[in-house]
This record gives C-alpha cells, sequence and structure tokens, in this order.
C-alpha cells in the first residue's frame, strides 16, 4: 500500500530545505571572500543553525511517527535509510577532499541515520510522556556528562564531548535525539489529537515547498555543489 503523502509536513520540510539553502550560500560567499562573517562564534549565525537543524530533526521525528502509524514496512524503511546512510558517506567522503582537517565525521546525515534507526526500535514502544522524559533526558545530558574519552572521532558520535571537534558539521545522538524524540511524540499526538494539522489544504505558494520537501534528500546532495560552482564560475568572471 503506498503511503499517505502529509502535504503540511513536507511543506515545514521543505521552508526548512530552504532555509538551510540559504545559509550554505552565505558560508560560500564567506568562505571565497566575498563577505566577512564569523559562522563558528557569530551568535547570528550559530543560532541560525541550531534552529535549521531542530526544524529537520523536529520533521524526521513526526515522519516515522506518521510512517509508523501507516504501518510503514521493514523493507521499506530500510530503503530509505540506505539511501540517508549512503549520503552520509558521501557527504564525509566531499568534505574531506574540500577541508580535509575539518571533514564531517558525523554531520546531520550520520546523525538522521543512527536516531532513525534508533527511533525505528524503540518509538512503538514508547508512551508520549515517556518520549518527552526520554527527550529532556537526551538533551541535558551532555550537560552534566562530559569525558575526554568521548572526544575522538571514533566516539564523538554520542555527544559527551569535552570541547566541540573541529568539523565542517557536526550532529551527535545527543543531544539532538531529544529533538528528534519530541517531534515523534508531536507527530503521534497530532494523529490522535489535531489530525486536520496535518491533513488541512496547504495555500498555494505553499506546494512548491511541499514538492521541495519532498525531494529533501536529493536537494540536499546537490545543492553545495551547485552552489560552489556558481561562486567558483563568478570568481573566474570576476578575476
Amino acid at each position: 500500500m503506498r503511503a499517505m503523502r502529509f502535504d503540511r509536513l513536507d511543506a515545514l520540510r521543505g521552508l526548512a530545505i530552504v532555509w538551510m539553502a540559504v545559509f550554505h550560500f552565505c558560508f560560500d560567499l564567506n568562505h571565497y571572500g566575498w563577505i566577512r562573517q564569523d559562522f563558528y562564534r557569530d551568535p547570528v549565525w550559530t543560532g541560525q543553525r541550531t534552529a535549521i537543524v531542530s526544524l529537520f530533526l523536529l520533521c524526521a521525528g513526526m515522519g516515522q511517527a506518521l510512517a509508523i502509524h501507516q504501518g510503514l514496512s521493514w523493507p521499506r524503511f530500510w530503503r530509505r535509510w540506505g539511501q540517508v546512510a549512503g549520503c552520509a558517506l558521501l557527504v564525509s567522503l566531499g568534505s574531506y577532499l574540500m577541508y580535509p582537517r575539518s571533514f564531517i565525521s558525523f554531520g546531520v546525515l550520520h546523525g538522521m541515520a543512527v536516531m532513525l534507526l534508533l527511533l525505528r526500535v524503540a518509538g512503538p514502544r514508547l508512551s508520549n510522556l515517556a518520549g518527552l522524559l526520554l527527550g529532556l533526558a537526551a538533551l541535558l545530558l551532555p550537560l552534566w556528562l562530559q569525558h575526554e574519552f568521548f572526544d575522538s572521532r571514533w566516539t564523538n558520535w554520542l555527544g559527551l564531548v569535552t570541547h566541540k571537534p573541529i568539523t565542517e558539521d557536526y550532529v551527535p545522538v545527543l543531544p539532538w535525539l531529544g529533538v528528534m524524540l519530541w517531534g515523534f511524540v508531536l507527530g503521534r499526538w497530532l494523529l490522535l489529537a489535531r489530525p486536520a494539522l496535518l491533513t488541512g489544504a496547504l495555500p498555494a505558494f505553499a506546494r512548491p515547498l511541499a514538492v521541495l520537501g519532498r525531494w529533501s534528500l536529493s536537494f540536499y546532495m546537490v545543492h553545495q555543489p551547485v552552489l560552489i560552482g556558481l561562486l567558483m564560475l563568478a570568481a573566474t568572471m570576476r578575476a
């Protein structure tokens, strides 16, 4: 049976992907010297990154709740999971070629691959209250428990680091699993208590966002090569 699409969730994911593309375009402008901004310490940029990642993971959690509600089979889950994990490996390879000293070993796609698997196994067994409490624990635990053992590239994926690693993207399981858990609980609650918020019609201006949201992984993989290529071409023409 073909899974039902939820246009409003797709549009929300599409909004996140557009915001991300604008953010990355500004990052690339800075990298090639067209603007001067501190993307690593300025709250204007670090706050946007946190908001964008949070929106992505919230949508991913909601999407898992809706998929499980519709009886998503394990084979279909594995197909989609394989796409996410495969793209994560490509991101690591591509970032290593561009930034060998700060390549992405555990970015947003790596985190999503691990967290989606955890959510697929544990989500149906959790009550909404348990999901909320576990999500809160995931958000707070990195503040209370840190150790140098987790500072290497082989262990920092858990998130209990004493300092943020030098990498172009870092989305560890903790605390970000908390956001995905809350998205899962939110999606399940909306299905039962406010289904119209999920199934309602979209205004015309938001429909392109819904289309983009359905192809978010493909867009994620191609947008940076396209943006970087355009900036390199512009730099060549300016020289």
